[in-house]
C-alpha cells in the first residue's frame, strides 16, 4: 500500500508518498494547481503499480481541483477533517510547522488509519451548489447586518427616530421602504422647511412612484418628529454624499441578498424531499432551501444521532470509574450554519406555537422540567433533526 499525504494550500499542494511501512518514497514536493503538473503526480503514482491511498485536509474550496483530478484518474481519496489532523501525533517535544512537515504528517495518519479511511462521495450537482449559494448568503446577511449597523449611526446623526415609523421585519425587502425615504429626503431641516401640505404631498408622490402603499398617517408622524428633533449634525453636501453612497450600497447588498434567495428556492425545488421539508412546522420558504443546503443528501448519513453530531449539536459522554458527568454541553464539533439555521427553526416553532407539533411539545416538556431556554431549544433541535433524519430517509426507501 502506498500512502500519499497532501497539504493543500493556495495555488499549490505539498505532496509527501510514504511505503506501508512508513518509508518515505518521494520527499515532499510543491504541485502547482496546474494541468499539467497534477498529470506529472498522476502518472507518477500509476506507475508505482500498487494500491495508492490519498489523504488531504478540508481547506475551504482550495482542494476542490487536486480532489476532483484525483478521484477523475481513480485513485481513492479521503478528505480529512482538519481537527483529527491537528491532533494526530501531537506529541513532539519540538514544535515547528511547515508545509513540508504537514505533508508527511498527513502521510503518517493515511498509513496508520488506512483501514479507517472513508473515500469522499460527492452530495451530487444540486447538493454542491445548493451549499455554495447558502455559504453566499450568509456572507451577505453578515455584510447586510454591519450595513445596518453603520446606516443608524448615520440616522442617528441627521434622523434620528426615523426607524420607529417605517416597520422592519426579517422579510428581504422590509429596508427598502425606509432607504428610499432617506435617500429622497436626506435630513429632517429638510422636511422642517417644508410645510406639512408640501411635505404631505411629495412624500405620498415618491412612495407611490417607490410601489410603496401612501399612507398619510405615515407623513404626518414624520413631519411630527422633523418638527421637534434636535440633530446633532446639520446636513451639508459631505453627510448627503455619505448617505447617498451608504444606501446605495445596503440597497445593492440587499438585491444581492433576494437574487441568491430566489436562485436557491427555485434549485430546491427539484429535489425529490423538497415537498416534505416544506411541510415540517417551523419550516417556511426561506429555510427550506437552507436546510437541505447545510444537510445535503440524507443518505451519507447512518443515523439521526450522525446529523446530530455533523451539527455540532450532540454532547459527548463524560465519564471515568465511578465519576459520570451530568451537566454537559454540546460539542460545537460540526457545522455551524447548520446549527444556526436549524436554530431558526426552532423559534419560529416557539413563534408558530404548532400544539400538536412534537418537536415543538418536546420543547414545553423540556421547560417545565426545570431546563434552561437555550438547554431546551437545543434538545428540540436535536429531536427536530432526528425526525428529519427518520422522515427524509423514509422518503429515499419507497
Amino acid at each position: 500500500m502506498i500512502a500519499v499525504g497532501i497539504d493543500v494550500s493556495k495555488g499549490k499542494s505539498t505532496v509527501a508518498v510514504l511505503s506501508g511501512l512508513g518509508e518515505l518514497l518521494l520527499s515532499p514536493r510543491d504541485y502547482p494547481h496546474k494541468e499539467d503538473s497534477l498529470n506529472e503526480l498522476c502518472t507518477w503514482l500509476h506507475s508505482l503499480n500498487d494500491e495508492v491511498r490519498i489523504a488531504l485536509e478540508f481547506t475551504g474550496y482550495y482542494h476542490y481541483s487536486i480532489r476532483d483530478k484525483l478521484i477523475r484518474e481513480g485513485f481513492f481519496v479521503s478528505v480529512v477533517n482538519p481537527y483529527l489532523m491537528k491532533k494526530f501525533n501531537d506529541g513532539s517535544v519540538r514544535k515547528g510547522k511547515s508545509d513540508k512537515k504537514d505533508a508527511i504528517k498527513i502521510a503518517t495518519y493515511c498509513v496508520e488509519k488506512r483501514n479507517h479511511l472513508k473515500p469522499w462521495n460527492y452530495l451530487g450537482k444540486p447538493y454542491e451548489t445548493l451549499k455554495f449559494l447558502s455559504r453566499q448568503y450568509h456572507q451577505m446577511i453578515s455584510l447586510k447586518t454591519k450595513q445596518k449597523v453603520q446606516l443608524d449611526n448615520l440616522f442617528d446623526l441627521v434622523m434620528p427616530d426615523v426607524k420607529k415609523v417605517f416597520l422592519l421585519t426579517n422579510r428581504p425587502t422590509s429596508c427598502l421602504a425606509l432607504y428610499d425615504f432617506v435617500e429622497k429626503f436626506q435630513s429632517w431641516k429638510v422636511i422642517k422647511d417644508m410645510t406639512y401640505s408640501t411635505f404631505e404631498k411629495r412624500f405620498l408622490s415618491y412612495m407611490k412612484k417607490k410601489g410603496y402603499r401612501p399612507n398619510a398617517s405615515k407623513a404626518q408622524r414624520l413631519y411630527n418628529i422633523a418638527q421637534n428633533s434636535l440633530l446633532p449634525r446639520e446636513a451639508n453636501y459631505c453627510t448627503s454624499l455619505i448617505f447617498k453612497q451608504r444606501i446605495q450600497l445596503a440597497k445593492s447588498t440587499e438585491s444581492a441578498t433576494v437574487a441568491i434567495l430566489k436562485q436557491m428556492q427555485e434549485l430546491v425545488k427539484t429535489l425529490p424531499e423538497y415537498e416534505l421539508v416544506h411541510s415540517f412546522n417551523g419550516v417556511g420558504d426561506i429555510l427550506t432551501p437552507l436546510l437541505i443546503a447545510e444537510i445535503g443528501d440524507i443518505r451519507r448519513f447512518t443515523s439521526g444521532k450522525a446529523l446530530n453530531a455533523y451539527a455540532g449539536n450532540d454532547a459527548p459522554p463524560f465519564q471515568s470509574g465511578t465519576y459520570l458527568g451530568t451537566r454537559r454541553h454540546i460539542s460545537k464539533r460540526g457545522s455551524p450554519f447548520l446549527r444556526k439555521v436549524g436554530y431558526e427553526v426552532i423559534l419560529a416553532l416557539k413563534i408558530s406555537k404548532p400544539i400538536q407539533d412534537p418537536v415543538y411539545q418536546f420543547i414545553l416538556k423540556k421547560q417545565a422540567e426545570g431546563k434552561p431556554k437555550m438547554v431546551a431549544n437545543m434538545a428540540g433541535l436535536n429531536k427536530f433533526l432526528r425526525i428529519y433524519f427518520a422522515r427524509v430517509m423514509e422518503l429515499f426507501a419507497i
